[in-house]
């Protein structure tokens, strides 16, 4: 019997947090004129004689050289302290220009989460959650979904699986659940009652839809393990036959006492017992085979354990197997025991359909906001947790504020992403006051009357993971964005447009080809500009194609320090809280693999309600 789960990994106190955002925010504050900066208007604005300094050269080898591309801080930088003033020397105080590359470089890296020292390990979180526990095991996600989703979703669902029997709930909440992809597993794999709830009906209907395939899937997966098992098994047997007899009589027995055991409690089936093989359809009679096998597996832990090759072969093998097994009984004079046994069974099948279809995913369809009521939306809504794969914009902020407000939710598990859609209260004045925003959350920054600005949040969803292992930028197209606002500006006349040119450069066959194609998604008239005028442009701005890679590069670089902003902004939100028992930051994924890694985590007093 594993033993119960320890205490939590210790979490950052909020005037760790609170710190660790006041020295973030000091130093992005310096850097704001370079993350707001729009590459399309890098040339019309003169954005590189305006914000840097050195020379494109220099910037691109003084960050290779020292910067976040280059090596991680060295062991134990981030524990010590330092003054953040040294960091000042980046930019000149009178210009606000960027003249220490190597200061610049440094900096991003020490204001960056992993060197802030306010993260808790995933590795601590899943030993405090779990205990001695193992771990599920069965589908692997990977053979259903791409690379990166099923990276995803077996560590989340693995963590929101050991949080949730942490908090001793059943009931999961998927907030923002897309394609319906973790909730599907959480569901399958972890006997989960899930709710995802999506604002567009498309990815509701689909994946309702995709839900039945992975049905399918799963079937045959583990079709597969049985035939596999059930080869094996009966191979031993040919090859030991009195030893058969003799597994045939225990399994027999153990069948009978186990049954009568479950019979003569209140509760025989839990949703701990009963794994969830069918999310939007009633159970099959071939999975409650797999149900009632699942069932005496569990109740094995109240009697004597059977050997370890016969409970594997028992937990996969369908009916047909048991009464196989039950018949070799009957050679051996149990025939008795062997129709107890079937009663029994035909007992257990039936209260496993009532209760496998407890345990369901279900696909919902609703805009979520600060106040909703997902009692409106859950009409049996119980204690649960609310989860968020890359929650869009005000999403995952919403998420947070729900979490708070809700008694019934014990828990949260976050992950957000599209910074460049969240809401700033203090990016357009003139709006309305009493909105609910997505930035700030936590009344430091409000104080502080903190904006980012659209470009910055969009600069926040750049990759410098993705970069530093050889990923490259996608520099040419953005030189002939940047161009082709030359020339709109120059020849058009033209500085605002609603309308955008969108993925023309994947489609287009030279710059050529690339400034008619725009022109006309402009509504721009293009025959009045000869192909010759179009590549003086070009040529005019070609060898400046370096400076515009070295801004960027630069963008990339303070990517990870703007998502520190806007995460310890939600951590201290939380930490503002009274009824919060634990909050923190976890890294989660494999940031080549998936950039937006880390989940906000927080879980309530065990008191509150």
């Amino acid at each position: 019997m594993s033993r119960p789960p320890s205490a939590l990994p210790a979490q950052p106190p909020p005037a760790a947090a609170a710190r660790a955002l006041r020295r973030a925010a000091r130093f992005v504050r310096r850097a704001l004129p370079l993350c707001r900066a729009h590459t399309v208007e890098f040339f019309t604005r003169g954005l590189w004689e305006r914000l840097v300094a050195p020379s494109p050269d220099a910037v691109l080898e003084a960050l290779r050289a020292a910067g976040p591309l280059a090596r991680p801080l060295a062991a134990g930088a981030a524990a010590a302290p330092c003054d953040d003033d040294i960091f000042s020397g980046a930019f000149c105080e009178n210009s606000g220009k960027l003249i220490n590359v190597h200061l610049f470089a440094l900096a991003a890296k020490y204001y960056s989460l992993p060197n802030l020292g306010v993260c808790t390990p995933l590795e601590d979180m899943l030993e405090a959650l779990k205990g001695d526990s193992e771990g599920a095991t069965g589908i692997k996600p990977d053979e259903f979904m791409n690379n990166k989703k099923s990276h995803e979703v077996k560590v989340m669902s693995e963590l929101v699986d050991s949080i949730a029997n942490y908090c001793g709930i059943k009931q999961v909440i998927d907030i923002g659940s897309g394609k319906g992809y973790l909730s599907s597993f959480l569901s399958m794999q972890y006997n989960l009652k899930v709710y995802g709830i999506d604002s567009s009906s498309s990815n509701t209907n689909g994946a309702h839809e995709r839900n039945k395939k992975l049905k399918k899937h799963w079937r045959a997966y583990q079709s597969r393990g049985r035939e596999n098992l059930k080869s094996q098994s009966l191979e031993k047997s040919n090859n030991r036959p009195m030893e058969s007899e003799i597994n045939c009589k225990t399994i027999n027995e153990e069948l009978l006492n186990n049954a009568n055991s479950l019979q003569n409690q209140d509760q025989v089936i839990n949703q701990d017992l009963v794994p969830s093989f069918g999310f939007t359809e009633m159970a099959t009679p071939e999975t409650n085979t797999e149900t009632e096998a699942d069932l005496v597996t569990g109740a094995q832990s109240h009697e004597t354990k059977l050997s370890e090759e016969v409970l594997a072969v028992l937990n996969v093998l369908p009916a047909d197997a048991v009464e196989d097994f039950s018949s070799s009984c009957y050679n051996c004079g149990e025939l008795c025991e062997e129709e107890k046994v079937q009663r029994k069974m035909t007992s257990l099948k039936s209260k496993a359909r009532k209760s496998s279809e407890s345990n369901l995913y279900f696909p919902l369809t609703s805009c979520i906001t600060a106040e909703t009521e997902l009692s409106d939306i859950i009409t049996d809504l119980e204690d649960c947790m609310v989860v968020g794969l890359h929650t869009c914009g005000d999403l995952a902020a919403n998420t947070l504020r729900i979490f708070t407000a809700k008694p019934e939710i014990k828990a949260v598990c976050s992950v957000g992403c599209c910074y460049h859609l969240l809401s700033e209260q203090f990016e357009n004045q003139e709006e309305c006051q009493d909105q609910v925003w997505g930035f700030p959350m936590c009344q430091y920054l409000k104080d502080k009357g903190w904006c980012c600005g659209r470009n910055a949040r969009m600069s926040a969803c750049l990759a410098l993971e993705r970069v530093a292992v050889g990923q490259m930028l996608p520099t040419e197209s953005l030189f002939y964005r940047a161009v082709l606002q030359v020339i709109i500006e120059e020849i058009y006349g033209v500085t605002k447009s609603d309308r955008h040119v969108g993925k023309t450069f994947s489609k287009s066959s030279s710059f050529v080809d690339y400034v008619r194609r725009s022109l006309k998604k402009l509504e721009l008239d293009d025959s009045k500009l000869p192909d010759s005028c179009i590549m003086d442009y070009y040529e005019k701005y070609k060898h400046r194609m370096n400076e515009l890679e070295a801004f960027n590069m630069l963008k990339v670089v303070l990517a990870p320090c703007i998502e520190v902003l806007i995460l310890l902004d939600r951590l201290c939100y939380l930490k503002e809280q009274e009824n919060i028992a634990w909050s923190g930051l976890v890294k989660l994924f494999d940031p080549v693999k998936s950039p937006r890694c880390y989940a906000v985590i927080a879980l309530k007093n065990q008191s509150y309600s």
